[in-house]
């Protein structure tokens, strides 16, 4: 019938320590292990309550690769305020040790319910599988895709809830491109277009995903599977697998539009929510949780994304003490950061009418964010609001070298005058 999503588990026991980090949080059992990091339970010493944290050992695990996975994360899910991702509270550093203090679900991972039950009942599955599909459309309506959906990503909180964690290898907006191009994920989720290494639909991909996890939570084993990953691919490509015969027609049908091996006909996970499958409910409080309460969750969200305003974290992670970008010794440089009272629609206007002046190509993206290249020199500008009518200004390298800092800066601050200054009206 095929092979089982769930290998022999490990006979390690949990670890335990008395430890505490930074005189916040006081360390408990070992919850699992990452490709770069250990995930520990703890308890806040100022108010008793339990959160996870995942500790990064920078001398042995950061280093050229790791460094924008754990970036990626931080930024992925501060900005993700959505009922079934996990939250990110704070981040936490020494000299040797990054902490990424999280929500903690402490039901669990999917991973190890498919490994005690062999697999799902269809009313659990749809449960599960609505809760993903929602936050993972919501991630795609915010520009992030997140590239490795699989079930030891989708955790469990007290009350049975499905969160999706581990954004490190997720895509964050770049202005308004649309293909992605790095080969990522795990191979048995991941979409033939992204193994193809040309560029891909970043959501459609997470779609494709989607399909092979309602196939697992439904059948218990994969639906493409094979030793030999060339064979597994000349499977996926061909479409190539059998459903077992307790899996329902209507859920097929949901499966099949899914693993759509042409990712222009995959059906995306926005008109996937209005078949009716997806949209059946269990019962009246099952069908709230994922109608008006839900929905008004994602307003606000996206209430607070538009506006740009940022919190604590996001101030604090900017000054030179907590910035994740001096904790793994980037080039200095690279950025410049201003306040200013103008609205950010003036200051993208001025920003855009500077660089046009000094010969850069304008691209004007969503959310706030503005692009500049100019020949191997490329800079990313974004407006945040950090309190009434006071906005913070960033320009930031993203491609090429010190030309920004030696030549162009003073440029652009003697341009931006009237910003820097707030004489916004003269604008």
């Amino acid at each position: 019938m095929g092979r089982s999503v769930v290998p022999p588990c490990s006979a390690d026991g949990p670890a335990t320590t008395n430890t505490t980090v930074l005189g916040k949080y006081k360390m408990g059992r070992l919850l699992g292990r990452g490709s770069f990091a250990k995930v520990y339970q703890a308890q806040s010493i100022a108010d008793g309550s339990k959160v996870a944290i995942k500790v990064i050992h920078k001398a042995v695990t950061v280093d050229a690769s790791m460094e924008p996975r754990i970036i990626r994360e931080v930024a992925a899910m501060r900005r993700l305020q959505h009922p079934n991702i996990l939250k990110i509270h704070e981040v936490l550093a020494t000299k040797s040790k990054i902490y990424l203090v999280m929500e903690l679900a402490t039901n669990g991972d999917l991973f190890n319910k498919i490994a005690k039950r062999g697999r799902l009942t269809e009313s659990s599955a749809r449960r599960y599988f609505q809760q993903l599909v929602s936050a993972l459309n919501f991630c795609h309506q915010n520009g992030v895709v997140h590239r490795d959906i699989k079930p030891q990503n989708l955790l469990l909180d007290e009350q049975g809830n499905l969160k999706v964690s581990d954004f490190g290898l997720s895509a964050l907006p770049e202005l308004n491109k649309t293909l992605l191009r790095t080969a990522c994920g795990t191979p048995a989720y991941t979409a033939p277009e992204v193994v193809s290494r040309r560029g891909y639909d970043g959501p459609k991909a997470d779609a494709w995903s989607c399909g092979v996890i309602l196939f697992v939570f439904l059948a218990g084993f994969f639906p493409f599977d094979d030793s030999n990953l060339v064979t597994m691919y000349q499977k996926i490509q061909r479409k190539e697998f059998t459903y077992p015969p307790w899996i329902s027609k209507s859920a097929k049908w949901v499966i099949s539009q899914l693993l759509d091996p042409n990712p222009k006909t995959r059906i995306s996970l926005h008109n996937l929510m209005n078949s009716s499958w997806f949209k059946k409910s269990l019962n009246l409080k099952t069908q709230r949780s994922l109608g008006d309460s839900e929905l008004m969750s994602i307003k606000e969200c996206k209430l607070e994304e538009e506006n740009k305003v940022m919190n604590a974290f996001d101030i604090i992670s900017l000054s030179s003490g907590l910035n994740l970008s001096g904790l793994f010794e980037v080039v200095k440089n690279m950025e410049k950061r201003f306040t200013s009272i103008c609205s950010p629609d003036l200051i993208l206007d001025r920003v855009s009418e500077v660089g046009s002046n000094l010969g850069f190509d304008v691209e004007r993206g969503k959310r706030g964010i503005l692009g500049l290249e100019k020949g191997r020199l490329g800079i990313l500008v974004t407006v945040w609001e950090v309190a009434t009518a006071l906005f913070l200004v960033e320009l930031k390298v993203v491609q090429g070298g010190s030309e920004f800092e030696d030549v162009y800066w003073e440029e652009f601050r003697k341009g931006l005058g009237d910003v820097l200054s707030g004489h916004c009206d003269a604008i």
